[in-house]
């Protein structure tokens, strides 16, 4: 049987489970053991193939337990990424640690045991398109930097670290050059490995996010965004299942911005910073 990983029990990653799961035996990780366990649930009961287990995005060898009670089952034919912290849930080097770091040794331990014809995708973030371009230099050390010495670059360091958000920028910049040299070394194996980056999708987190401290800043993003609307989490499976299937069998190394246009707006329409 062809195994799919799910890390992170989220909607956004139970969406894409749905999506592309059938047939599959499903290992559904999540640092918190109950979260995995109800999206395992969710899944058997509508006719699918879960296991859930306790896993740490932020350890190797929590990584790797999870990749081998995959291959107890069969083989590893597909990766779903969805797991992190975001700037208001964990400190800086938390951001750092789990979604920096951590997606980027996931990456490399399953594309050494990725079966060929296999597909991964990792979600990332809009928020990685919104800080100030780095030199040529600083992007090739969160491309290249061998993955135990990631957390050491210079741009990585407390004083250089404005904020949590500034934090999960750099993180989720780091996941998509990390996904273009993996999607290297996943082709040496025969398959293919890309990212999709988000804007503001409605999920029990986004909420509370709705309703938190920093709730009108989200409300004013996707009111004045092209799409005018949050997104939903099948609307993120829609994406996945592109990157996914054969139709992109020619899409590796890829990021796909995924935000209703926020980035654009951001950029050069009504969410550009001085007309805030």
């Amino acid at each position: 049987m062809d195994v799919m990983l799910l890390v992170g029990a989220g909607q956004i990653g139970l969406a894409i489970a749905r999506r592309m799961g059938t047939g599959m035996k499903i290992i559904v990780g999540d640092y918190i053991s109950a979260n995995a366990q109800t999206t395992a649930t969710i899944l058997n009961t509508a006719g699918f193939d879960a296991t859930p287990i306790e896993m740490d995005l932020s350890s190797r060898s929590s990584i790797i337990a999870m990749i081998h009670e995959g291959e107890k089952h069969g083989k590893i034919k597909m990766l779903v990424n969805a797991a992190g912290v975001s700037p208001s849930q964990a400190s800086i080097e938390q951001i750092l640690k789990v979604d920096l770091y951590g997606t980027a040794v996931l990456l490399e331990e399953v594309g050494k045991v990725i079966a060929p014809g296999g597909v991964g995708v990792t979600i990332s973030s809009q928020s990685g398109f919104r800080m100030p371009a780095l030199t040529a230099e600083q992007d090739e050390l969160l491309a290249m930097t061998p993955t135990e010495e990631l957390l050491k670059i210079d741009i990585l360091q407390p004083q250089n670290v404005q904020d949590t958000l500034h934090a999960y920028q750099l993180a989720k910049r780091c996941n998509e050059k990390r996904v273009m040299t993996q999607a290297v070394e996943w082709g040496k194996r025969n398959a293919r490995l890309n990212a999709i980056a988000p804007g503001i999708i409605v999920t029990p987190l986004a909420l509370d996010e709705f309703n938190g401290p920093r709730g009108d800043f989200y409300k004013n993003m996707f009111a004045k965004c092209p799409a005018g609307r949050p997104g939903t989490a099948d609307e993120i499976a829609n994406v996945a299942e592109l990157l996914m299937s054969e139709k992109g069998a020619f899409i590796t190394g890829s990021t796909f911005l995924a935000d209703g246009g926020a980035t654009a707006s951001y950029f050069y329409g009504e969410l550009r910073p001085e007309r805030r």
